[in-house]
C-alpha cells in the first residue's frame, strides 16, 4: 500500500511539474503582452496614431501568437485555458485591425477621434491628476494631426464613412468653440479644484488650464472643423454597404466574426433576425389587446410616440425616473446573484457636448479607483426620450447590465491577468446588457403593460439590427428602407431610429452582437434550466456566467455546459 502511495503522488508530482511548466510558459506570454507599452505614454499621454505604431503592434501580436501556439493547453487548469483563448482572440483582432487598415477610419455616426476627447473630463481628485489632465489637453494638437494623416490616407485608399452618416455631424466640434477657455466644456473640471492644493497651486494651475485650452483646445477644434467641412466631408463615399468598399466582403465577415465571436454568416443572421422580429411582435400584439386599444399594432405605436404622458417635460424628471428604477432593481439583485461589485454607480446625463448625436444611454466605467460608473441618460431632445423604455434602458446600462458585469469584471483581482479585466467583447457584454433587460421583468421593474412594451421594444430593438446591420452591409439595403423596416416594427422614437441606423452604417457588424449573445445566454438557461429541474438556481447560474469574466460565447457555453455536468 506504501508503495502505491509513492507511486501515485510521483505521478502526480510530476504532472504538476508539466503543469507549471506550461503555465509558466503561458505567464511568460502574458506579461511580454502586458509589459509592452509600444510608445512612450509620457510623450503621448492621449496615444499615438500612426501606420508605422499599427504596424508594428500587429507584428508584435504575430510574434506572440507563435509562442502561444507552443503551449500544450490540456496541462493548463481551466482559468489558463481561457485566458490563453482569450489572448489569441485579441491579438487576432490587432493583425485584422492592421490588415484591413480599420486605423484609416477612426470615425463613427456617434463618436470620433475628436469626439473622444470628452471622455477625458472627468473630476480632478489630487495634483497629479491636474498634471495628468493639463498634459493631455497640451497634447490635443499632436493627436490631430495624427489623425488628419490617417483620415487623408484613408480618403486616399478609398476607406471613409458613408457622406450620409454626416448630417448634423457639426454639432460634434462647433460646441467646443468658444471665445473664453472658462466657457469651454474641458474646463469643467478646474471648477472644483481638490480641497488639498493650495491657493497659490489652484491660482496656477487655474493660469494654466486657460493658457491650455486658449492655446491648444479651442484653436484645435476651429482646424477640426475646417477640415471636416472644407476637406474631408466632400470626398467620403456615397455607397453604404462595407462589402461595397476595399476589401468589403471579407471585412464584413471578420467584422461579424468578432462581434458575434461565432462563426456565422450574414445570411444566417439575417434569417435569425427576421424570425425574432416576427415572434417580438406577435408578443407585442398581445400587449396592445391586454390595454383594449382602439386600433392595430402600428397605430399603437403611433400613439407610444405622441402622447404627453410618456414623456418628461424636464430633463431632470428624466434622471430622478432613471434613478428611481435603478435604486429598485439594486434591492432586487440579492436574490439572483451570489456575488455583487463593490464599485458603485452615478446616474447623470450625457454631457451637453456630445449629446445631439448620441446614443439614449450608455454606461460609462471609472477611469480610475476614486471614480464610480457612470450610467449616463440623454435628456437632449426630450420629446424623443420615452419613459415607457426607461426601466429596459436601466437595467441594460446599469444593474444588473452593464455595472454589475464591467465591475465584476475589473474586481476579478489576481485571480484573471490584468488585460482580461480591462478586456471586453459585445457579444458577451452586449449580450449580458440584454439578459438583463429580461432578467429585470422577472424581478417585477416593468410595472405598467407600457413599460412591458418597452422592454418588447428594446428587444425588437436588438432584433431589427440584425437584420437592418446584415441588410446594408451584406445585401444593398438603402438607409431609406432601414429607417421603414425600423419604424414599422418599433416604437422608438423617429430621432433614435435615424440615430440608429447611421450607427449601424458606420459601425459594420457590431450591432448584431446584442441579440445573438442574448439568445446564447437565454439558450445556456434553459438547457440548464431543464437538465437540473428543481436543482437550477438562478444565482448559481449567473455566478457561472460571470465569475471568469468577459469570455466568448463559445468559452461561456463549455462553461454552463461543464456547470450542468458538475450539479448532476
Amino acid at each position: 500500500m506504501k508503495s502505491f502511495i509513492y507511486f501515485a503522488a510521483l505521478i502526480c508530482f510530476t504532472a504538476t511539474g508539466i503543469c507549471q511548466t506550461q503555465s509558466q510558459q503561458l505567464d511568460i506570454v502574458i506579461k511580454a503582452f502586458q509589459d509592452h507599452k509600444g510608445y512612450d505614454r509620457d510623450t503621448y499621454p492621449l496615444g499615438l496614431y500612426t501606420e508605422e505604431y499599427y504596424q508594428q503592434e500587429a507584428e508584435f501580436a504575430k510574434e506572440r501568437l507563435k509562442d502561444l501556439a507552443e503551449i500544450e493547453t490540456d496541462k493548463l487548469s481551466e482559468t489558463e485555458q481561457i485566458s490563453l483563448e482569450l489572448l489569441k482572440f485579441k491579438l487576432n483582432e490587432t493583425i485584422d485591425f492592421y490588415e484591413f487598415k480599420a486605423y484609416l477610419n477612426p470615425l463613427l455616426s456617434d463618436s470620433g477621434f475628436h469626439l473622444s476627447l470628452s471622455y477625458q473630463v472627468r473630476d480632478l481628485n489630487s495634483y497629479d491628476q491636474v498634471k495628468a489632465y493639463l498634459n493631455k489637453l497640451n497634447a490635443i494638437p499632436i493627436y490631430v494631426d495624427q489623425h488628419f494623416k490617417l483620415l487623408r490616407k484613408g480618403l486616399k485608399d478609398g476607406i471613409t464613412q458613408p457622406r450620409v452618416i454626416f448630417e448634423g455631424y457639426e454639432s460634434t466640434y462647433d460646441s467646443q468653440i468658444v471665445n473664453q477657455p472658462e466657457n469651454s466644456y474641458f474646463f469643467e473640471p478646474f471648477e472644483k479644484l481638490p480641497s488639498t492644493l493650495s491657493q497659490r497651486q489652484k491660482d496656477s494651475v487655474i493660469k494654466a488650464a486657460k493658457t491650455a485650452i486658449e492655446t491648444n483646445v479651442i484653436p484645435q477644434f476651429k482646424r477640426i472643423k475646417t477640415f471636416f467641412e472644407t476637406e474631408y466631408l466632400p470626398k467620403t463615399k456615397t455607397i453604404l454597404g462595407v462589402s461595397e468598399g476595399p476589401q468589403g466582403q471579407a471585412y464584413y465577415q471578420n467584422r461579424l466574426n468578432y462581434y458575434t465571436t461565432l462563426d456565422l454568416t450574414a445570411d444566417e443572421i439575417h434569417q435569425i433576425g427576421l424570425k425574432e422580429v416576427e415572434r417580438i411582435n406577435a408578443e407585442m400584439q398581445s400587449i396592445v389587446d391586454e390595454v383594449n386599444f382602439d386600433g392595430d399594432l402600428d397605430e399603437f405605436i403611433a400613439f407610444l410616440r405622441t402622447d404627453e404622458q410618456f414623456y418628461a417635460k424636464t430633463g431632470d424628471e428624466l434622471l430622478k425616473e432613471a434613478r428611481d428604477i435603478a435604486k429598485r432593481i439594486d434591492a432586487k439583485l440579492p436574490a439572483y446573484f451570489k456575488t455583487l461589485p463593490r464599485k458603485p454607480y452615478g446616474v447623470a446625463k450625457v454631457p451637453d457636448a456630445i449629446a445631439p448625436k448620441y446614443t439614449t444611454g450608455r454606461y460609462i466605467g471609472a477611469s480610475n479607483e476614486t471614480q464610480p460608473g457612470y450610467y449616463w441618460v440623454n435628456t437632449y431632445n426630450l420629446p424623443n426620450r420615452p419613459l415607457y423604455v426607461l426601466p429596459s434602458l436601466t437595467a441594460h446600462e446599469a444593474v444588473p447590465g452593464h455595472h454589475l458585469q464591467n465591475a465584476l469584471n475589473a474586481e476579478l483581482g489576481d485571480s484573471i491577468p490584468k488585460f482580461r479585466r480591462n478586456m471586453y467583447l459585445s457579444a458577451y457584454g452586449e449580450g449580458w446588457g440584454l439578459y438583463s433587460e429580461f432578467l429585470a421583468d422577472e424581478m417585477g421593474i416593468y410595472t405598467t403593460p407600457y413599460e412591458r412594451f418597452g422592454k418588447l421594444t428594446y428587444e425588437q430593438w436588438r432584433a431589427c439590427r440584425l437584420v437592418i446591420d446584415t441588410g446594408i452591409h451584406a445585401m444593398g439595403w438603402t438607409r431609406e428602407r432601414a429607417v421603414e423596416y425600423f419604424t414599422k416594427n418599433t416604437a422608438l422614437s423617429m430621432h433614435n431610429i435615424n440615430t440608429e441606423v447611421d450607427r449601424y452604417i458606420s459601425w459594420p457588424g457590431q450591432a448584431v452582437s446584442y441579440k445573438i449573445g442574448e439568445i446564447k445566454i437565454r439558450e445556456l438557461r434553459t438547457k440548464a434550466e431543464e437538465a437540473l429541474g428543481q436543482r437550477f438556481d438562478i444565482r448559481d447560474f449567473h455566478e457561472v456566467i460571470l465569475e471568469q469574466g468577459i469570455v466568448t460565447l463559445p468559452i461561456l457555453e463549455e462553461r454552463v455546459t461543464n456547470y450542468i455536468e458538475e450539479s448532476k
